[in-house]
This record gives C-alpha cells, structure tokens and sequence, in this order.
C-alpha cells in the first residue's frame, strides 16, 4: 500500500486521486461510445462530465462527514471538511449526488433521461474498479481480521487500517465483482427492452453486490438494525428498493406505450379505415 503516487513540488499527488481521475475519465470515454446506439452525441457525454463530478465529489463527501462527524471532524479545523485528496468519499453520497446532477443536466439539455442513464449505468461499474484500488493504495474501505490465504496486511503507515493484521481484501473483493458486473451491464444495454432498464438493473445489482462485500468490512464504528447491518448495508435495502420500483414502473410504462401505439397502428390500417367508414 502506497497512499502517495509523487511529489510535484510543494504538492503531494495520492494514487487515491490518481485512481478517481481514472475511474472518472474511464467511465465518461466508455459511455460516450455507447450512447451513440440510442442516438445521444458523444459530446452530450463529455458535457456532462464536470456536472457527474461535482456532483458526485458534493454527495460523497457530505455523506461522509455526517457519517464519521464524531470520529473524524468533532474539534478539528472546519478546513479539514474540503481535504477530499485525503480521502473520505462514501460511494452511495456520490451515486446520489451524481443522479441528481445528470438528471438535471438532462431537463436543461433536453436529453432523455433514461436513456441517458442507461448509456452512463455501465460505466459507473467500471469506474467504481478503478476507485476500490485507490481505497486499496489509501488504506481505507478495508477488512476484518482472517487467516485466509489471499489476506494482505497494512503497513505501518496504513491510513486508518490497523497496521500488521492479515485483513480481508475488501477492496479487491469490490473491483472484481465490479468488473464482472460492468461486462454484464454492457452485454445487456445492447439487449434492452426499454429505457432506464439498464440504470435500474445497475442499482439492484450494485446494491446486492455491496452488501455481500459488506460481511466481511471492518472499518465501520458502529453498526445498525441490532447490530447486523453496516450503513451501507442500510442505504443498500433503499437503493435496491429504488431500483426494484424504477424496473417496474418503467417496464409498466413500456407496456402501456405499447398498447397505445399498437390502437393508434389499428385505427390508421388501411383496411379498418375503409370498414369504418362504411358502417357511416
């Protein structure tokens, strides 16, 4: 573990900034390709960029500092809120700012949200590989105590994971079920039956998948529903809900367009026409 990539003169470059630049700048060139099949500019992409980021730097740290307020900010210098390089980003608060952000990047630009969705849905998966391994190089996100073969241990310069413990791998855990989830979201965008489809499998996936992560995190202070649940866990049974509710409601919405479409198709046959008017 290597939290420190280089010096540039006065200014000290963390792998955990170099590994979120990647996971940002992987996910918005891998979406601009892909939203070309349902016909959105490449360049719509690239402009939403800066409004994911912001967006997602705002939710992920605020969530953070309200989780880990007592452990970490209580009686410390207000400026250490604004020291992101450090770490301290909790992924759900980005999720959610970044969501709230697209969405109204979508409204201003005339952009069809879902689609829009569907064609970024992917790529937060592969993002969100690139940033585990900058937790891995930080030090933080790791695990409980094991004696399994695969257990690596920190050094004693770890930051906030105790130093010459054998530990789970949480954060190597997280990248590759992430990349195998990634080939899965991709394979099934080009399969789609309706929009939005994409980002609601995205957030039923992602939130099974954390979960089960979860079991074996151990970096958490406290613990939630009598003690079993760690508060990822939590928000997870609301993103999974949310992405249950988004699948269904699209999906009814899809049926009952199609129906729609399917009268007005049998009202403008030729044929049918031609009976109609002759009954008047």
């Amino acid at each position: 573990m290597h939290p420190i990539a280089f010096q540039l003169g006065p200014f000290t470059v963390t792998w955990y900034g170099v590994m979120v630049a990647t996971a940002f700048l992987a996910g918005l060139w891998t979406a601009s390709r892909r939203c070309l099949r349902d016909g959105i500019s490449s360049d719509k992409i690239l402009d939403l960029g800066p409004w994911l980021i912001v967006g997602a730097i705002l939710g992920a740290r605020t969530l953070y500092v309200f989780s880990y307020w007592r452990e970490q900010f209580a009686g410390h210098p207000i400026s250490e809120i604004f020291m992101v390089w450090k770490g301290g980003l909790v992924y759900y608060g980005g999720l959610i700012g970044a969501t709230l952000a697209g969405i109204l990047y979508a409204r201003l630009k005339n952009v069809p949200v879902w689609k829009l969705a569907d064609a970024i849905a992917p790529s937060i998966a592969l993002g969100y590989v690139f940033g585990r391994i900058g937790c891995l190089m930080n030090g933080c996100c790791y695990g409980r105590a094991c004696g399994l073969p695969w257990a690596i241990t920190f050094p004693s310069v770890s930051n906030g994971a105790p130093a010459g413990v054998p530990l789970h791998p949480t954060q190597i855990y997280d990248s590759l079920l992430n990349l195998l989830f990634y080939g899965f979201l991709a394979w099934s965008y080009r399969r789609k039956k309706f929009d939005g489809q994409v980002f609601a499998v995205y957030l039923v996936g992602y939130a099974v998948l954390r979960s089960f992560v979860e079991i074996f995190r151990g970096d958490y202070p406290q613990h939630y529903l009598g003690g079993w649940a760690t508060p990822a866990q939590v928000v997870s049974i609301g993103i999974l809900l949310a992405g249950l509710a988004l699948w269904f409601a699209l999906s009814h919405l899809r049926t009952v367009n199609g129906v729609e479409a399917k009268k007005g198709a049998d009202i403008d046959h030729p044929k049918l026409k031609t009976k109609t008017q002759d009954r008047g």
